[in-house]
């Protein structure tokens, strides 16, 4: 049988590759940082989710190789049974103080958060109601769950709010959108969200993944952004991104919400714990944001300047508040051949194009870091600058 599945799966790689289309990963044989080095020759990394410069944190790391001193390497076990030790409930609790909520779960990672939040709270008599840009975790999630699904446009209060009418005729609904939106670098505007959902009687849902540590006065994410702690029901986030860039998950919020999910979710009982050295690490970046917020202040000043300078030489760039820079090249074609000249430059980007991002919306993803001092965002700028020329890019 496999035979012929082989000549399918070739053919399919062979179109993938003949669109210019390809993924290729390309091998980074440092830790990481704001300089990596990639076959063999050092380059500025201006693609990676390393909001806060935390990834290679000396503090961190030895917090991580502390903890695996005290408490091991890892749990071999799952929560219930024998995988709880005191940093978990630890870690679940600064978790909590940071968002402002009354209790939070860990999970392996964010997809396994959002893949394990509705089934166990929402059956076919409830409604979910979804921005059309929610991440791909938030979409296989809600496919788990028998609830009615509603899709609204992105940020398009008037459709919401069209589906909460219609969904007026199911038991519970929640609404359910991502913080920022990775694509794009939008902040959901939260405020008019949390205001429709007291008027239609729902729950709210947001993924933290790319706004925590990042929008907010402080970056605590949108209850601090649109002062509406309280209003949120469930966060789901992830410490693989801000917050040292490892791996796990979280979802946090209402104290019976937890509880439940402790008792049904399915990632949750069926997948080992986080490991100690995670747990750990985590902890320790939570003391360092409670100390000081030097770390989000030098990502805000990056992202402004970055912008600035971009929109000044004439890219075309979407709208963003958070540290996500869309620089818009419409074919994915070019997104790919433009991604690869900067390489060449020393600056390591990614482009994305369908199905990533819509059909015709190819782009590449900058993504800024508090580790970028100011001569690392002036070459990459003057390598967009160069590479457009030499590509014959009009914007």
């Amino acid at each position: 049988m496999y035979g012929d599945l082989k000549k399918y799966l070739t053919a399919e790689l062979q179109s993938i590759e003949d669109a210019g289309l390809y993924k290729k990963e390309r091998i980074i044989t440092s830790s990481q940082s704001s300089e990596i080095e990639v076959g063999g020759k050092t380059v500025l990394n201006f693609c990676a989710n390393n909001y806060l410069g935390l990834s290679n944190n000396a503090r961190i790391i030895e917090a991580a190789k502390r903890t695996m001193d005290t408490h091991g390497f890892g749990m071999s076990s799952v929560r219930f049974i024998c995988g709880t030790q005191d940093i978990h409930k630890r870690l679940e609790a600064a978790v909590s103080n940071y968002f402002g909520t009354e209790d939070t779960i860990l999970y392996a990672a964010c997809f396994d958060a959002n893949g394990g939040v509705f089934e166990p709270l929402f059956s076919d008599e409830d409604a979910i109601i979804s921005d059309s840009l929610n991440h791909a975790s938030i979409i296989d999630g809600v496919r788990l769950c028998k609830a009615k699904r509603y899709r609204y446009a992105n940020a398009d209060m008037n459709e919401l709010e069209n589906c909460l009418l219609e969904a007026q005729a199911q038991r519970f609904r929640i609404i359910v959108t991502d913080g920022v939106f990775s694509m794009d670098g939008n902040v959901a505007p939260m405020d008019k969200i949390c205001n429709l959902a007291e008027k239609y009687k729902a729950l709210v849902m947001v993924d933290e993944c790319h706004s925590a540590g990042v929008v907010g006065k402080t970056g605590r994410g949108v209850n601090e952004l649109f002062n509406i702690c309280g209003h949120i029901d469930i966060h789901t986030g992830t410490f693989g991104k801000a917050f040292g860039g490892g791996i796990g998950g979280f979802t946090t919020g209402r104290k019976e919400i937890i509880d439940l999910l402790r008792q049904r979710s399915r990632p949750y009982l069926f997948s080992n714990s986080i490991p100690p050295a995670i747990a750990g690490a985590s902890l320790e970046v939570f003391k360092m944001l409670d100390e000081s917020d030097a770390f989000h202040s030098s990502l805000v000043e990056n992202v402004e300047y970055f912008r600035t300078k971009m929109l000044a030489s004439g890219f075309d760039i979407k709208p963003t508040q958070s540290a996500i820079c869309a620089v818009m090249l419409y074919d994915a074609k070019l997104s790919q051949e433009f991604a690869a000249r900067m390489l060449d430059e020393g600056i390591y980007v990614t482009g994305f194009y369908y199905p990533v991002v819509p059909h015709g919306q190819a782009r590449i993803r900058v993504q800024l870091s508090a580790a970028h001092n100011r001569t690392h965002l002036d070459k990459c700028i003057n390598a967009f600058n160069k590479v457009r020329g030499e590509l014959r890019v009009k914007n």
